[in-house]
């Protein structure tokens, strides 16, 4: 049996980014590392986890949830230097 540690080496996620998915999907962490790692492969995979760590970005500061709020931008700071190819652009609306 696969382990969430085994998930989430295989995903090239880290945990933080994993905990992300996890929140903004309502789903356990080993779906969410399943999930994160099929999104990787996929077009556009790494802008719609940017877009759903962002959600939950704003999500948390509407609750005025500024430690979770912060956890998350480190989580996005740390996949976008990951995945520049999920980088914001102008185009993009998000």
């Amino acid at each position: 049996m696969i382990s969430l540690i085994d998930a989430i080496g295989l995903s090239d996620l880290t945990e933080e980014e994993i905990a992300a998915l996890a929140e903004h999907e309502h789903v356990p962490e080993m779906v969410a590392a399943t999930l994160g790692a099929y999104l990787l492969h996929e077009a556009h995979g790494p802008e719609r986890i940017r877009d759903m760590i962002l959600d939950d970005v704003r999500a948390a500061v509407r609750r005025r949830d500024v430690g979770h709020a912060r956890q998350l931008m480190g989580a996005l700071r740390h996949f976008l230097a990951e995945h520049p190819e999920a980088a914001l652009r102008p185009h993009d609306g998000a």
